[in-house]
């Protein structure tokens, strides 16, 4: 007597896809920009604003859109990026909207332009549109791959939206944008530190091992050769360029430190930090010596309160300081502090400002910590992506937006040079907000690839085993 049993071999599990996690942390992320809405309304007027309701409406329904979108599909996508990148929007949406209820801005706008135009019904058309565009990148980019075969036509348009600013006039005293009619003005930097990481992710993923292993040691580190030099030459040239021709600070770091985190990461060598740290102190010193813009924002940033007197370099630095000061560890409260008093730029990059007065040291630390946790899941992506290409074009977008919040955060708190970059999400700018929608979009295609479960092989004949059992 025998007993035959037989065994086919399992497919693979499926992996849990966390979309009903993402949907739960999406209600806190709706809920959270409303309840500090009412706040604003309530410490203001007295009241409650008569367009909280709205407001929630529209939010809520563009991030339930986004989700029913990413369950369709990315549906094993990383579950925390959607709500992190929902709720900085949503706060920065209640921010912009306090600035609008300044009388002190609402008068100087009256007082330079002759009326007042509020910023926060405009930021939310934005808003609509980033998200658009972000249900666009899911649906058509079926896999991030398909990217790697446009790695040098990407450098092309990336060089072109980066030179486009010169030919346009200065916008005090940067020329980082451009005016089209009937549209406004478009900061094309914003859209080229995505199309640039697509380039660099595509140009190292075939010259990582030349740039890796043909080197010479010299006191511990590892020298490139002269003709692996080439790149980083050609990249350290570009960005002094645009810091020269367009005296823009901010994008010539981040065009500069972006390449040099990704040939980090694709070599593994610590000597491509070091030059690159090298030569950007090098270029950055030998431009502010003889161009005035930089040399007024350094100048600044050496001694905040120094050229109060002789130029009007100071008065905004100054005053950031001063309402980071004030705000203390819990802040003043929401719609009662003053950091309007800084100007213009109260809901750009100097928003950070008014998170800083207003909800304290603790409420600076919970802004920073959700744009950590954004790099922390882009990093993790990158971690887990199958394919050399999905994991450098995803550490470089990661690597871009924690470039872009250390620069504007670093220059508003004076730990660098201000920068005239806008702080994702947050400040007030329309082609901010679009590309980093269209970034958070790129991340979640990668994480869904990532995390998707290989599918099952093909039966075969070695896959059924027969057992006899003897008594």
């Amino acid at each position: 007597m025998s007993v035959v049993t037989n065994t086919t071999t399992i497919g693979a599990i499926d992996a849990p896809s966390r979309r009903n996690t993402e949907l739960a942390l999406l209600v806190f992320a709706v809920a959270i920009p409303v309840f500090a809405y009412a706040n604003v309304g309530l410490a203001m007027t007295g009241k409650l604003p008569s367009g909280m309701l709205g407001y929630g409406l529209g939010l809520g329904l563009l991030a339930a859109v986004g989700h029913l979108v990413v369950r369709k599909f990315a549906p094993y996508a990383d579950p925390l990026l959607l709500p992190l990148a929902t709720l900085l929007n949503g706060l920065g949406l209640v921010m912009i909207w306090r600035l609008d209820q300044s009388p002190r801005l609402i008068q100087r706008a009256k007082n330079a332009f002759g009326a007042f135009h509020p910023d926060a019904p405009k930021q939310m058309l934005y808003t609509a549109i980033g998200v658009a565009l972000f249900i666009g990148v899911l649906m058509l980019l079926k896999d991030h791959r398909i990217l790697q075969r446009y790695t040098y036509i990407s450098m092309a348009f990336a060089l072109f939206l980066l030179i486009l600013p010169m030919f346009f006039p200065a916008v005090n005293g940067a020329k980082i944008w451009i005016s089209i009619p009937g549209l406004g003005t478009i900061q094309p930097g914003e859209f080229a530190k995505i199309i640039i990481a697509v380039f660099f992710s595509g140009y190292l993923m075939v010259k990582r091992d030349a740039l890796a292993l043909a080197s010479r040691r010299f006191m511990g580190l590892y020298l490139p050769r002269g003709r692996d030099l080439g790149p980083i030459l050609v990249v350290w040239g570009v960005s002094i360029l645009i810091l020269v021709f367009e005296t823009d600070l901010g994008t010539s770091l981040l065009f500069f430190g972006l390449f040099v985190i990704m040939l980090y990461v694709a070599t593994e060598r610590t000597s491509w930090i070091v030059f690159g740290l090298l030569m950007s102190a090098a270029g950055a010193v030998a431009v502010a010596s003889f161009e005035p813009h930089v040399k007024l924002r350094v100048d600044a940033w050496l001694d905040p309160f120094g050229c109060y007197k002789t130029t009007g370099a100071c008065e905004q630095i100054g005053q950031a300081i001063m309402s980071f000061g004030s705000g203390g560890t819990l802040g003043t409260g929401l719609g009662q502090g003053n950091s309007d008093l800084i100007g213009f730029a109260a809901n750009a990059d100097f928003i950070l400002s008014t998170v800083g007065e207003e909800l304290g040291l603790a409420g600076m630390m919970a802004i920073f910590l959700i744009y950590g946790l954004i790099v922390e899941r882009g990093v993790r992506t990158a971690l887990a992506a199958r394919d050399p290409f999905g994991k450098l074009l995803a550490i470089g977008l990661s690597g871009a937006f924690a470039l872009q919040v250390f620069v504007v955060a670093g220059g508003v708190m004076g730990l660098i040079p201000l920068t005239g970059m806008t702080m994702p999400f947050l400040a007030q700018g329309g082609s901010s907000v679009i590309a980093n929608w269209a970034l958070i979009g790129i991340l979640i295609r990668i994480s869904d690839t990532a995390r998707r479960p290989a599918p099952a092989p093909a039966p075969s004949p070695d896959a059924e085993m027969t057992q006899v059992v003897r008594p």
